[in-house]
């Protein structure tokens, strides 16, 4: 068993313990089922709702694809409609066992994962999770991988009218182009954009931008330019792990993707040069653990923000980050969340 994983598993526990103590010592102005209580009385009085792509989400925190499954697990803690979405797992058309283990390794400060886009396909998630999901009142955004244009415009069409958004994972190989991932090139995230935005009639399309590239302007920008509603980044960096005493890599796979909060400033600075490049919303992501890291990414010129890593670390760290970023608000006289979006003032 991966140590990563079993990780998940004792802080599930811990956690799911700790509420049930709380739920019966919730009073006044306090929540239970996995939310951080306020205060006797005290009240959230900042508007937390914001608009993205014509979606309406009751405020700006997502929970980020490949950390939160379909939301059936973490709902057992916490009432995921709390959320203003959730990405999905990652979804294709096939079902996907995902590369071999170990593909979890730890680091400091960082987690590596090379867990291969395993998922169950898409047409079980429509017929076994959708309409769950739907019914929880959060925002349901669904994550979807190809090998080739084909599939994504396939999965696209699929999916139309039945997701309340779409998000493009290009960080996959293009099995006709020697295998260099969609997101690398210009040219190449403009091309698969295009071809999932004429599959897509009635839901809005999020791009998920790759960090392993030359200009994440340039590529905010090729999205816009092939139809994108949206544009959200980063995506995991790609890193190594080294058994010393093996000499070998952590992970089968050798390498794979980097996340959690060691990544933080410059995604930061990612989201920053995308937002200022683009007139398109920007979703920003990577090593959020708490509401300020939240209001950094919107002051950087984020519309929302995607919790990822942080929900293995702590499985109540979501809600926490909603309810924090409303304190955050009134604490700073913020009406409404949406002001903070591009705030900064460079020095």
């Amino acid at each position: 068993m991966e140590k990563f994983a079993n990780l998940r598993k004792t802080q599930g526990k811990y956690t799911a313990a700790r509420f049930a103590r709380e739920k019966r010592t919730a009073g006044k102005g306090q929540t239970y089922k996995g939310q951080t209580y306020m205060d006797e009385g005290i009240e959230i009085m900042a508007n937390l709702s914001i608009e993205l792509c014509g979606v309406k989400l009751k405020n700006p925190v997502i929970a980020a694809s490949g950390t939160f499954g379909f939301g059936r697990e973490f709902d057992e803690l916490y009432d995921v409609g709390a959320l203003g979405g959730v990405s999905t797992k990652g979804l294709t058309l096939e079902p996907r066992l995902g590369n071999p283990v170990p593909r979890i390794a730890e680091s400091r400060g960082v987690i590596l994962n090379a867990v291969g886009l395993q998922n169950p396909g898409v047409e079980h998630f429509i017929r076994c999770d959708l309409e769950w999901l739907k019914s929880k009142g959060t925002a349901v955004i669904a994550n979807v991988a190809g090998k080739t244009l084909e599939d994504y415009a396939g999965i696209c069409k699929r999916l139309d009218g039945l997701a309340d958004m779409i998000e493009l994972n290009i960080s996959c190989p293009n099995v006709k182009c020697g295998g260099m991932a969609f997101g690398i090139r210009p040219e190449s995230v403009e091309e698969v954009t295009k071809a999932a935005r004429a599959a897509l009639l009635k839901t809005p399309l999020m791009v998920k931008l790759s960090p392993n590239v030359e200009s994440i302007a340039a590529n905010a920008l090729a999205a816009e330019r092939g139809g994108a509603d949206c544009v959200s980044l980063v995506n995991t960096f790609t890193g190594m792990a080294i058994d010393v005493e093996r000499r070998r890599p952590v992970l089968a796979n050798n390498t794979g993707g980097v996340s959690g909060a060691g990544i933080k400033p410059i995604a930061v600075r990612m989201v920053f040069e995308a937002a200022n490049a683009v007139r398109i919303p920007v979703v920003g992501m990577g090593g959020i653990t708490c509401a300020e890291d939240a209001v950094e990414f919107l002051l950087a010129g984020a519309a929302a923000v995607q919790v990822g890593t942080a929900n293995f670390t702590d499985t109540s760290a979501a809600p926490k980050i909603v309810e924090g970023l409303g304190r955050w608000c009134d604490a700073h006289g913020v009406k409404n969340v949406s002001e903070l979006t591009g705030a900064l003032a460079l020095n």
